[in-house]
């Protein structure tokens, strides 16, 4: 999966952040300091769906999109990719958990024991 752009994940984490599934006109709303026109939602949106991101479901009018996977399960996904392209992942995984905080290092042995 391809890396987000800034208004790509500025648009993710507006819709992540809604408790149900918004128009682009509310997602405009929601991102208002970036003063962006309709089209230009409408297009990072349409990008957003053709990438397997969101679902979009006809209301009236309009569209309402919902992401199709939780901002979790998406970085999870991120993370499978990276592995994924590393020739030796066992060296990336050991420096991942290298640079990995203490606190971060007890959650995953919790996790895995």
């Amino acid at each position: 999966m391809p890396p987000l752009g800034d208004l790509e994940r500025a648009i993710m984490d507006a819709l992540w952040a809604a408790p149900e599934p918004m128009t682009a006109r509310e997602v405009q709303d929601a991102l208002a300091e970036r003063e962006l026109a309709t089209t230009t939602v409408l297009t990072v949106l349409g990008r957003l769906e053709r990438k397997g991101l969101l679902a979009r479901a006809k209301d009236g009018r309009a569209h309402r999109y919902r992401p199709k996977a939780s901002r979790e399960e998406h970085i999870a996904e991120l993370m499978r990719d990276v592995l994924d392209a590393a020739p030796d992942r066992s060296a990336a995984l050991a420096s991942f958990l290298g640079s990995v905080p203490p606190d971060d290092r007890s959650t995953l042995r919790d996790l895995l024991g």
